[in-house]
């Protein structure tokens, strides 16, 4: 069955997220994580995962501190009340990942891809996201302020419990996602393509007069400043 078909009924939540359930303490991780493996309150600590491939790890109330994660294959992987600072996960793919309750912050993220997942309680904020693929995913209560995103390939995305604030979404894919309710406010839209893609998403009435040149290059309409 394809991934879109695979959606619950119901729309997803756009509240603001939950923050992740904070461990009561952590200890530093003692090595390489092991496929299929489950760990809890570790700490990734300046570490080099980058290329590592392994399916079903599970991280609950994991803390990821200037933690690389670039290049690696990492499919159904499952975050649960985690936060990542400062870390690089460019390039990082994942078939049917699932984050739950975890916030992203000041991480280079390009190329991150997760393809038929599930995004609930997440906040990414200032996230280098530019190029990233989230086909097929699912956001609940997910919230990106100040980020790039930037070519972001959203193709068949739930997008109905997302928001974006200060982002910058030139460039990006929405082609058959599903944007009602979407909430954007101080957000680029330039190149999307067809304005039709933005159907039912809310837009801050601040963000008219940008929204308004959008729509009028899809039209094929020139606005011309020195009449």
């Amino acid at each position: 069955m394809p991934p879109s078909r695979r959606r619950a009924a119901s729309a997803p939540s756009s509240a603001e997220p939950k923050p992740p359930k904070p461990p009561s303490t952590v200890e530093i991780a003692p090595g390489d994580p092991e496929p299929e493996g489950s760990y809890a309150r570790l700490a990734y600590y300046d570490v080099d995962l980058s290329g590592r491939a392994a399916e079903a790890l599970r991280f609950t109330q994991c803390r990821f501190r200037a933690a690389d994660l670039s290049g690696a294959r990492l499919d159904q992987l499952a975050l649960t009340d985690c936060l990542v600072q400062n870390s690089n996960w460019a390039n990082l793919t994942s078939d049917g990942g699932a984050l739950t309750r975890v916030d992203l912050r000041d991480s280079r993220m390009t190329g991150l891809t997760i393809t038929d997942g599930t995004l609930r309680d997440v906040r990414a904020e200032e996230c280098r996201l530019d190029l990233s693929g989230w086909r097929f995913t699912r956001f609940e209560a997910v919230h990106f302020i100040g980020c790039n995103l930037t070519g972001a390939d959203l193709t068949g995305a739930d997008l109905r419990g997302a928001r974006f604030t200060r982002c910058d979404l030139t460039g990006a894919q929405l082609h058959q996602a599903d944007l009602t309710g979407t909430r954007f406010r101080a957000c680029s839209l330039a190149g999307i393509g067809s304005p039709s893609q933005l159907r039912g998403a809310i837009v801050h009435e601040t963000d008219l007069p940008a929204l308004s040149h959008v729509l009028a290059a899809a039209m094929g309409i020139t606005v011309d400043t020195e009449f």
